[in-house]
């Protein structure tokens, strides 16, 4: 499967744009995770915004970054939106509140408990009724969230906005499901592929001994080893370098994800 790349959206600390996490994936400028970003995810209508999760926030964001890069009309695009744990802050409130002697719950938190709440927060702030998927695969929900989203874009013959995040749960769930810092990327996939297009050609293969790409800069590969979302780390290096590259993804316990960047 061979598709284009019209944009791209990032967002973590020291990478708070995919204009300056180019700069930093091709060491023009230095990795300098400081201080965590707060999205604007502005396209979200006020009320939406004050009553969205965090979470949503960080997935809208990056949505709303490589939608705008594409120059499509939002509406007209499918998503995929893939996270490992998704909405662990609102899982966390709802246990909390469960533990009291009250047990009551807040109806905006119960809403915002299922897995696609980003997909549907972005349903509401762009009116798109095309497809719209939201899936987990524990730390490989990356690989397996742009499998289906290229699948989808070459069998269905449309665009694809694909999102990845995952941000580290409150204590002590984080305790049992590490998650250092938070990381979300996207980008929309286009089954046309044009010249000076930036492509993707992906296949499925047994790992056979053979690992995942890592980084070559040490605290990069460990934002990619911290955070699920941030296995598309090796991915985006390839694409902010312009050159032509094979990142290799892990796929469940046997199988590897080949992605052939040409950019």
């Amino acid at each position: 499967m061979r598709v284009g790349i019209l944009g791209v959206g990032l967002l973590s600390a020291g990478l708070e744009t995919w204009s300056i996490g180019r700069q930093v994936l091709t060491r023009r400028l230095p990795f300098a995770p400081t201080s965590l970003p707060e999205p604007e995810a502005d396209v979200l209508p006020p009320n939406e915004r004050r009553r969205s999760s965090l979470c949503v926030r960080w997935a809208v964001q990056v949505a709303q970054e490589a939608i705008v890069q594409s120059a499509l009309d939002r509406r007209d695009v499918a998503t995929v939106f893939a996270s490992s744990g998704g909405e662990m802050g609102v899982l966390d409130a709802l246990c909390r509140s469960l533990a009291t002697t009250e047990r009551t719950i807040s109806p905006t938190l119960f809403h915002q408990s299922v897995h696609n709440t980003a997909a549907g927060y972005w349903g509401i702030a762009t009116t798109c009724q095309q497809s719209s998927t939201a899936l987990s695969c524990y730390d490989d929900s990356c690989a397996v969230g742009l499998l289906e989203a290229v699948a989808h874009a070459t069998l269905e013959g449309c665009p694809v906005l694909f999102v990845a995040y995952d941000l580290p749960a409150p204590e002590p769930l984080n305790g049992a499901r590490p998650i250092a810092s938070a990381f979300a990327a996207a980008l929309v996939i286009t089954p046309s592929v044009e010249p000076l297009l930036p492509t993707l050609t992906l296949r499925l293969f047994s790992s056979q001994g053979r690992h995942a790409t890592a980084m070559p800069d040490q605290e990069l590969e460990r934002l990619r080893l911290d955070n699920p979302a941030a296995r598309i780390l090796p991915l985006l290096r390839a694409l902010a370098l312009r050159g032509h590259d094979t990142i290799n993804m892990n796929v469940l316990d046997d199988q590897l994800l080949a992605v052939e960047v040409d950019s």
